[in-house]
């Protein structure tokens, strides 16, 4: 038994196993753990009473309902159109089909900030698409909609694609000659399988959107108590040097983020239960 054991960790997959995983916690530790333990400490020098002023004032509040009221909308239209948006491009061939797959990319290439002046420029009232709707986007709360929406629909995309391109349609034949109609068999056979893939492009689209500053800060316009997000106001303390201020607000959307992703990593897991079953 110690022998068989010894030549299986002679013989491991990953050669230097344990150097590796030393290297790898390491790095974590010092590039995600250490920053985010610095937030916490810095909090913790706060009294209770500080900390709950400095995150439950109005114009805090206003930021989370922005923030967060704005990311989860967005991450909800991503879902609905980023399947559609990789249904069409897995399932059908049309001419550029190339070129199209690859701008689904775009919002990862491109840098934030361009990407809020463009989207500034285009929904302005004076833009190429601004000009011809009846209401204003630029410098209000649904030009931060559309940002978020913007960044966030290739983490959908990008998610669901692999899994329908590995979908055989054969299984759709089946259901078809056992006769299941088409909203039957997306229901109750492709839709399934999709879950927990969707599921975790909405939760990348999410949590991007609620980090997200480059692309918004220009289209939203940044009015206190309308249209300023939660990453501008703790940047806003920063250079006001309320550092306290600033850490308290990022730690309590720290919180908030982990308790959501949390929750998501847990209903993925209940689908795949489910689907085994």
């Amino acid at each position: 038994m110690l022998l068989s054991r010894a030549l299986l960790k002679r013989h491991s997959v990953l050669p230097g196993f344990d150097l590796a995983l030393g290297f790898t916690l390491l790095y974590l530790g010092f590039i995600v753990l250490v920053p985010l333990s610095a937030a916490f400490l810095k909090t913790f020098t706060m009294t209770w009473p500080a900390f709950w002023d400095a995150v439950t004032s109005p114009r805090v509040l206003a930021s989370y309902r922005l923030t967060f009221g704005a990311s989860l909308a967005a991450a909800l239209l991503n879902g609905v159109f980023g399947l559609i948006v990789a249904w069409v491009l897995v399932r059908y061939q049309f001419p550029f089909k190339r070129i199209i797959d690859a701008l689904v990319d775009l919002p990862f290439a491109l840098p934030t900030a361009v990407a809020g002046i463009a989207l500034t420029s285009l929904y302005a009232q004076n833009g190429w698409i601004g000009q011809w709707l009846p209401f204003k986007v630029s410098f209000t709360p649904l030009g931060v909609f559309v940002a978020l929406t913007f960044i966030g629909l290739p983490f959908v995309v990008r998610t669901v694609q692999p899994v329908l391109e590995d979908l055989q349609k054969e299984v759709e034949e089946a259901a078809a000659t056992l006769g299941a109609n088409r909203r039957q068999t997306f229901a109750r056979v492709i839709f399934p399988v999709l879950a927990p893939s969707l599921l975790t492009g909405f939760a990348l689209a999410f949590a991007r959107a609620l980090g997200e500053y480059g692309s918004v800060i220009f289209i939203a316009g940044n009015m206190p108590m309308i249209s300023e997000i939660t990453p501008l106001l703790i940047i806003t303390k920063l250079e006001q040097y309320d550092y306290k201020g600033a850490t308290a607000i990022a730690v309590v959307m720290l919180v908030a983020a982990f308790v959501l992703l949390l929750a998501i990593n847990a209903l993925q897991a209940w689908t795949r239960r489910r689907q085994g079953r």
